[in-house]
């Protein structure tokens, strides 16, 4: 090779190179919302989806965790009403556990472009929820619900093996001591709207749960058409599997 033929293939390689890299940086997905809203379900405060939010802000997004009163639904939903009223464009509403009745009501605003159910409840339009789960086996966790009056939440023993087992013990127990009483009240409210019927619809099943059976989260998944994943996890793969919940999020915010 002369020094012509050299000079020319490196300058051909260089060019080449610069190219390569801007077709790889076109091809990376944009995500159309760069907003998400995440709610929390019982036995728990929004601080539980910290792990997933330092992920989510990680990548770009702009999180915010909704708190949950555990009342009545029409005022879960009113709480994340306020939250999605905050955004500033398309957004992604996140649901774990009790929450899905949420995501599942409040997603029809016009600023959720997605749906992400997380182990979470996904009731049709004025389903009993209650009376679908009990076509399943139940789930040992509903065995483990202390009662004050009006107001319940999980013993240490069940939350730490049936809420929170794959998390370390020590961790667990400071999850079960922050975490929010929940309204009898709660339990009857039923959705009016079924977001997922509209909106596009992603789940993550916890193939290990103890608080809502893993069968019950595939139907629900099933029927809504929802774009499924599968965690070996307990109830809160928000927790012990972040890294999955939060991929998750960020395809739905790419593709809703």
């Amino acid at each position: 090779m002369n020094r012509r033929e050299f000079v020319g293939n490196v300058a051909v390689a260089g060019a080449v190179g610069p190219l390569a890299q801007t077709r790889a940086k076109a091809a990376e997905p944009t995500p159309k919302a760069r907003n998400v809203v995440l709610a929390h379900g019982l036995f728990a405060d929004g601080s539980c989806w910290s792990e997933v939010i330092a992920r989510l802000q990680g990548a770009g997004m702009n999180a915010m965790a909704v708190q949950n009163p555990l009342t009545t639904l029409d005022e879960a939903v009113a709480s994340a009403e306020r939250a999605l009223a905050l955004q500033d464009g398309p957004t992604v509403l996140v649901g774990h556990s009790f929450s899905g009745m949420i995501v599942t009501e409040a997603g029809v605003d016009p600023k959720v472009t997605a749906l992400v159910y997380v182990a979470a409840r996904a009731p049709d339009a004025g389903e009993d929820y209650t009376a679908l789960a009990k076509q399943f086996p139940t789930p040992p966790a509903s065995a483990g619900i202390v009662w004050s009056g009006d107001w319940g939440q999980l013993g240490e023993a069940a939350f730490l093996r049936d809420f929170a087992g794959d998390l370390p013990a020590e961790k667990a127990r400071v999850l079960y001591a922050v975490q929010a009483p929940f309204n009898r009240a709660l339990l009857a409210g039923k959705t009016t709207h079924a977001a997922w019927r509209s909106k596009p619809s992603w789940y993550a099943v916890s193939t290990e749960d103890r608080t809502i059976n893993p069968d019950l989260e595939r139907f629900m998944a099933k029927r809504m058409g929802a774009t499924t994943i599968e965690v070996k996890a307990s109830h809160l793969s928000l927790i012990s599997q972040p890294d999955a919940i939060a991929k998750l999020i960020l395809e739905a915010a790419a593709q809703g």
